[in-house]
Protein backbone atom coordinates (compact mmCIF):
# COMPACT_ATOMS: atom_id res chain seq x y z
CA UNK A 1 0.00 0.00 0.00
CA UNK A 2 1.56 3.25 -0.65
CA UNK A 3 2.51 5.76 2.02
CA UNK A 4 -0.45 8.05 3.48
CA UNK A 5 0.00 11.84 3.80
CA UNK A 6 -2.03 14.67 5.63
CA UNK A 7 -1.95 18.06 4.58
CA UNK A 8 -2.19 20.76 6.52
CA UNK A 9 -3.10 23.25 3.77
CA UNK A 10 -1.00 26.46 1.23
CA UNK A 11 1.37 28.29 2.79
CA UNK A 12 3.07 31.56 1.22
CA UNK A 13 6.38 32.57 1.76
CA UNK A 14 9.00 34.87 0.39
CA UNK A 15 9.58 31.99 -1.88
CA UNK A 16 6.50 31.46 -3.29
CA UNK A 17 3.71 28.69 -1.92
CA UNK A 18 4.31 25.31 -0.84
CA UNK A 19 2.20 22.80 0.46
CA UNK A 20 2.60 22.30 3.95
CA UNK A 21 2.17 18.17 5.03
CA UNK A 22 1.67 17.13 9.14
CA UNK A 23 5.58 17.11 10.66
CA UNK A 24 5.79 20.31 8.91
CA UNK A 25 8.10 19.01 5.49
CA UNK A 26 6.83 21.32 2.91
CA UNK A 27 6.65 20.48 -1.06
CA UNK A 28 7.72 24.02 -2.72
CA UNK A 29 5.26 24.73 -5.69
CA UNK A 30 6.48 26.39 -8.90
CA UNK A 31 4.87 26.86 -12.56
CA UNK A 32 4.95 24.08 -14.52
CA UNK A 33 4.79 21.51 -11.81
CA UNK A 34 2.93 18.77 -12.17
CA UNK A 35 0.20 18.62 -8.89
CA UNK A 36 -0.65 14.64 -8.73
CA UNK A 37 -2.08 13.02 -5.48
CA UNK A 38 -4.98 10.30 -4.97
CA UNK A 39 -7.41 10.04 -1.97
CA UNK A 40 -7.23 6.84 -0.28
CA UNK A 41 -10.32 4.31 -1.14
CA UNK A 42 -12.35 3.47 1.70
CA UNK A 43 -10.79 6.68 3.23
CA UNK A 44 -13.06 9.20 5.09
CA UNK A 45 -12.25 12.75 5.67
CA UNK A 46 -11.96 13.46 9.78
CA UNK A 47 -11.20 16.69 11.32
CA UNK A 48 -8.01 19.01 11.60
CA UNK A 49 -8.73 19.48 15.20
CA UNK A 50 -8.21 23.01 16.51
CA UNK A 51 -5.16 25.38 17.68
CA UNK A 52 -2.63 22.61 16.99
CA UNK A 53 -4.56 19.94 18.58
CA UNK A 54 -6.01 16.90 17.46
CA UNK A 55 -9.77 16.57 17.21
CA UNK A 56 -10.22 14.05 20.17
CA UNK A 57 -13.37 12.09 18.74
CA UNK A 58 -11.49 11.82 15.48
CA UNK A 59 -15.16 13.14 13.76
CA UNK A 60 -15.99 12.84 10.05
CA UNK A 61 -16.55 16.38 8.74
CA UNK A 62 -17.94 17.11 4.98
CA UNK A 63 -16.02 17.26 1.50
CA UNK A 64 -17.34 20.42 1.03
CA UNK A 65 -16.07 21.89 3.97
CA UNK A 66 -12.86 24.94 3.50
CA UNK A 67 -12.39 24.49 7.43
CA UNK A 68 -12.22 20.58 7.61
CA UNK A 69 -13.61 21.30 11.46
CA UNK A 70 -16.22 19.34 13.41
CA UNK A 71 -18.69 21.72 14.75
CA UNK A 72 -16.72 21.75 18.63
CA UNK A 73 -13.22 22.29 17.13
CA UNK A 74 -14.63 25.19 15.00
CA UNK A 75 -16.26 26.55 18.21
CA UNK A 76 -12.76 26.24 19.89
CA UNK A 77 -10.37 27.45 17.03
CA UNK A 78 -12.52 30.90 17.27
CA UNK A 79 -12.56 31.03 20.50
CA UNK A 80 -9.23 33.01 20.40
CA UNK A 81 -9.46 34.61 17.34
CA UNK A 82 -8.81 38.41 16.09
CA UNK A 83 -11.08 37.78 13.23
CA UNK A 84 -14.00 36.75 15.06
CA UNK A 85 -13.68 39.50 17.76
CA UNK A 86 -12.50 37.29 20.68
CA UNK A 87 -9.63 38.87 21.15
CA UNK A 88 -9.34 42.70 22.83
CA UNK A 89 -5.99 42.61 24.79
CA UNK A 90 -3.52 41.48 21.92
CA UNK A 91 -0.64 43.79 22.47
CA UNK A 92 0.73 43.35 19.07
CA UNK A 93 0.44 46.45 16.50
CA UNK A 94 -1.64 45.65 13.66
CA UNK A 95 -1.83 47.43 10.42
CA UNK A 96 -5.25 48.48 8.35
CA UNK A 97 -5.19 47.35 5.04
CA UNK A 98 -7.06 48.40 1.40
CA UNK A 99 -6.71 44.66 -0.77
CA UNK A 100 -7.77 44.45 -4.39
CA UNK A 101 -9.08 41.25 -5.88
CA UNK A 102 -10.59 42.42 -9.27
CA UNK A 103 -12.49 45.62 -10.83
CA UNK A 104 -15.12 46.51 -7.95
CA UNK A 105 -13.86 44.32 -5.72
CA UNK A 106 -11.68 45.59 -2.63
CA UNK A 107 -12.14 45.00 0.96
CA UNK A 108 -10.61 46.51 4.68
CA UNK A 109 -9.17 44.51 7.00
CA UNK A 110 -6.18 44.43 9.92
CA UNK A 111 -3.09 41.89 10.34
CA UNK A 112 -0.92 41.61 12.87
CA UNK A 113 2.13 43.72 11.82
CA UNK A 114 4.69 41.13 12.67
CA UNK A 115 2.89 38.76 9.69
CA UNK A 116 3.90 41.27 6.92
CA UNK A 117 2.19 40.92 3.81
CA UNK A 118 0.98 37.08 4.53
CA UNK A 119 -2.20 37.36 5.72
CA UNK A 120 -2.75 39.42 2.05
CA UNK A 121 -0.95 36.29 -0.21
CA UNK A 122 -3.22 33.88 1.51
CA UNK A 123 -6.17 36.00 0.56
CA UNK A 124 -5.30 36.28 -3.14
CA UNK A 125 -5.12 39.75 -2.60
CA UNK A 126 -4.40 40.99 -6.25
CA UNK A 127 -2.38 44.38 -4.18
CA UNK A 128 -3.00 46.38 -1.65
CA UNK A 129 -2.09 49.51 0.26
CA UNK A 130 -1.32 49.50 4.11
CA UNK A 131 -3.78 52.49 5.90
CA UNK A 132 -2.70 52.54 8.96
CA UNK A 133 -0.52 51.01 12.33
CA UNK A 134 -1.61 50.70 15.43
CA UNK A 135 -3.26 48.98 18.74
CA UNK A 136 -5.86 46.38 17.96
CA UNK A 137 -8.85 48.20 19.19
CA UNK A 138 -7.85 51.22 17.02
CA UNK A 139 -7.09 48.94 14.17
CA UNK A 140 -10.46 47.38 14.95
CA UNK A 141 -12.00 51.19 14.86
CA UNK A 142 -10.57 52.14 11.32
CA UNK A 143 -11.90 48.91 9.83
CA UNK A 144 -15.54 49.78 11.38
CA UNK A 145 -14.77 53.36 9.99
CA UNK A 146 -14.83 52.40 6.70
CA UNK A 147 -17.33 50.37 6.43
CA UNK A 148 -19.80 52.48 7.90
CA UNK A 149 -18.41 56.00 6.14
CA UNK A 150 -17.37 54.11 3.17
CA UNK A 151 -18.88 51.62 2.78
CA UNK A 152 -15.73 48.88 1.90
CA UNK A 153 -17.03 45.24 2.88
CA UNK A 154 -14.28 43.31 4.86
CA UNK A 155 -15.00 39.94 3.03
CA UNK A 156 -15.11 39.15 -0.76
CA UNK A 157 -16.13 35.63 -1.31
CA UNK A 158 -13.57 33.81 -3.52
CA UNK A 159 -15.97 32.57 -5.88
CA UNK A 160 -15.71 36.26 -6.91
CA UNK A 161 -12.16 36.27 -6.60
CA UNK A 162 -11.67 32.81 -8.57
CA UNK A 163 -13.90 34.58 -11.58
CA UNK A 164 -11.66 37.36 -12.20
CA UNK A 165 -8.57 36.19 -12.21
CA UNK A 166 -8.08 35.45 -15.75
CA UNK A 167 -9.60 39.19 -16.89
CA UNK A 168 -7.42 41.30 -14.80
CA UNK A 169 -6.48 44.71 -16.06
CA UNK A 170 -3.09 44.69 -17.88
CA UNK A 171 -1.19 47.31 -16.16
CA UNK A 172 -0.05 47.46 -12.65
CA UNK A 173 -1.37 51.67 -12.95
CA UNK A 174 -5.27 50.04 -13.70
CA UNK A 175 -4.66 47.40 -11.07
CA UNK A 176 -3.62 49.75 -8.22
CA UNK A 177 -6.52 52.89 -9.16
CA UNK A 178 -8.82 51.70 -6.83
CA UNK A 179 -6.78 50.82 -3.89
CA UNK A 180 -5.23 54.31 -4.31
CA UNK A 181 -8.53 56.52 -5.15
CA UNK A 182 -10.07 54.33 -2.26
CA UNK A 183 -6.95 55.29 0.03
CA UNK A 184 -7.50 58.90 -0.70
CA UNK A 185 -10.90 58.99 0.58
CA UNK A 186 -10.17 57.13 3.62
CA UNK A 187 -7.58 59.85 4.44
CA UNK A 188 -10.03 62.73 4.28
CA UNK A 189 -11.79 61.04 7.28
CA UNK A 190 -11.89 62.94 10.64
CA UNK A 191 -12.85 60.19 12.49
CA UNK A 192 -9.72 57.88 12.54
CA UNK A 193 -8.66 57.18 16.09
CA UNK A 194 -5.76 59.00 17.63
CA UNK A 195 -3.38 56.02 18.42
CA UNK A 196 -3.75 54.64 14.75
CA UNK A 197 -0.52 56.33 12.51
CA UNK A 198 -1.34 56.91 8.99
CA UNK A 199 0.66 55.05 6.49
CA UNK A 200 0.96 56.50 2.79
CA UNK A 201 -0.70 54.55 -0.31
CA UNK A 202 2.21 52.67 -1.71
CA UNK A 203 0.23 49.51 -3.67
CA UNK A 204 1.93 46.17 -4.37
CA UNK A 205 1.43 44.54 -6.63
CA UNK A 206 0.77 40.30 -6.88
CA UNK A 207 0.31 39.60 -10.34
CA UNK A 208 3.59 38.32 -10.89
CA UNK A 209 3.96 36.36 -7.37
CA UNK A 210 0.79 34.66 -8.56
CA UNK A 211 1.73 33.82 -12.04
CA UNK A 212 -1.81 35.48 -12.96
CA UNK A 213 -0.53 37.77 -16.07
CA UNK A 214 -2.07 36.08 -19.61
CA UNK A 215 -3.49 32.98 -17.11
CA UNK A 216 -6.41 31.07 -18.84
CA UNK A 217 -10.17 31.41 -17.80
CA UNK A 218 -10.78 28.44 -15.38
CA UNK A 219 -13.69 26.10 -16.78
CA UNK A 220 -14.25 24.74 -13.30
CA UNK A 221 -13.39 24.20 -9.74
CA UNK A 222 -13.05 21.51 -7.45
CA UNK A 223 -16.47 20.76 -5.66
CA UNK A 224 -14.84 18.41 -3.14
CA UNK A 225 -12.55 15.31 -3.06
CA UNK A 226 -14.06 12.00 -2.24
CA UNK A 227 -12.30 8.63 -1.00
CA UNK A 228 -10.68 6.85 -4.50
CA UNK A 229 -10.54 10.26 -6.74
CA UNK A 230 -7.55 11.54 -8.73
CA UNK A 231 -6.53 14.81 -9.06
CA UNK A 232 -3.57 15.60 -11.79
CA UNK A 233 -2.48 18.97 -13.35
CA UNK A 234 0.42 21.28 -14.25
CA UNK A 235 0.22 24.44 -12.11
CA UNK A 236 0.11 27.62 -14.22
CA UNK A 237 -0.93 29.81 -11.10
CA UNK A 238 -1.89 29.92 -7.64
CA UNK A 239 -3.37 32.77 -5.58
CA UNK A 240 -4.48 32.71 -2.31
CA UNK A 241 -5.44 28.98 -1.78
CA UNK A 242 -6.28 28.14 -5.18
CA UNK A 243 -4.21 26.16 -7.31
CA UNK A 244 -4.84 26.76 -10.91
CA UNK A 245 -4.47 23.65 -12.89
CA UNK A 246 -3.86 22.54 -16.05
CA UNK A 247 -5.79 19.28 -17.32
CA UNK A 248 -7.09 17.85 -20.19
CA UNK A 249 -10.34 19.11 -19.46
CA UNK A 250 -9.23 23.21 -19.32
CA UNK A 251 -8.14 24.77 -16.46
CA UNK A 252 -9.52 23.70 -12.74
CA UNK A 253 -8.91 25.75 -9.85
CA UNK A 254 -8.72 23.46 -6.68
CA UNK A 255 -9.05 24.35 -3.54
CA UNK A 256 -6.29 23.35 -1.54
CA UNK A 257 -8.52 24.02 1.89
CA UNK A 258 -9.80 20.67 0.66
CA UNK A 259 -7.33 18.97 1.08
CA UNK A 260 -7.02 18.59 4.18
CA UNK A 261 -8.41 15.98 6.64
CA UNK A 262 -7.82 13.59 3.59
CA UNK A 263 -5.72 10.43 3.73
CA UNK A 264 -3.56 11.60 0.38
CA UNK A 265 -1.35 9.01 -1.82
CA UNK A 266 0.85 9.89 -4.56
CA UNK A 267 0.00 9.29 -8.06
CA UNK A 268 2.03 6.64 -10.08
CA UNK A 269 3.84 7.32 -12.44
CA UNK A 270 2.06 8.56 -16.18
CA UNK A 271 -1.20 8.32 -13.73
CA UNK A 272 -3.14 11.67 -16.15
CA UNK A 273 -6.20 10.74 -14.69
CA UNK A 274 -8.66 13.63 -13.11
CA UNK A 275 -11.79 12.23 -11.38
CA UNK A 276 -12.55 14.55 -8.96
CA UNK A 277 -15.55 16.09 -9.01
CA UNK A 278 -15.94 19.60 -10.71
CA UNK A 279 -18.23 22.23 -10.65
CA UNK A 280 -18.47 23.66 -14.26
CA UNK A 281 -18.75 27.23 -14.60
CA UNK A 282 -21.18 28.81 -16.95
CA UNK A 283 -18.67 30.44 -19.02
CA UNK A 284 -14.99 29.54 -19.38
CA UNK A 285 -13.29 31.13 -16.95
CA UNK A 286 10.29 3.59 -1.21
CA UNK A 287 9.77 5.87 1.65
CA UNK A 288 9.51 9.39 -0.20
CA UNK A 289 10.72 12.66 1.45
CA UNK A 290 7.10 14.10 0.70
CA UNK A 291 4.03 13.10 -1.60
CA UNK A 292 5.11 15.56 -4.38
Amino acid sequence: MAQAWKCSGLRWAAGGPALVWDGGRRSALTWGKRVAFGVADGGVRTCVGARGNPCPVRAVVPGRSTGARCEECARLDRAHSVAADTIADDPRPYHVYLAWFGPGMIKVGITAEERGSARLLEQGAVCFSWLGLGPLMAARRTEELLRAALRVPDRIPYGEKRAVRSRLPGSAAERAAEVEALHGRAARLAEWPESLTREPCQVVDHVGVFGLAGLPGAVGEVGELVAGCWVSGELVAAAGPDLHLATGRGVVVLDTRLMTGWDLVPAAEGEAGFTVPVREFKEAAGVQDGLF
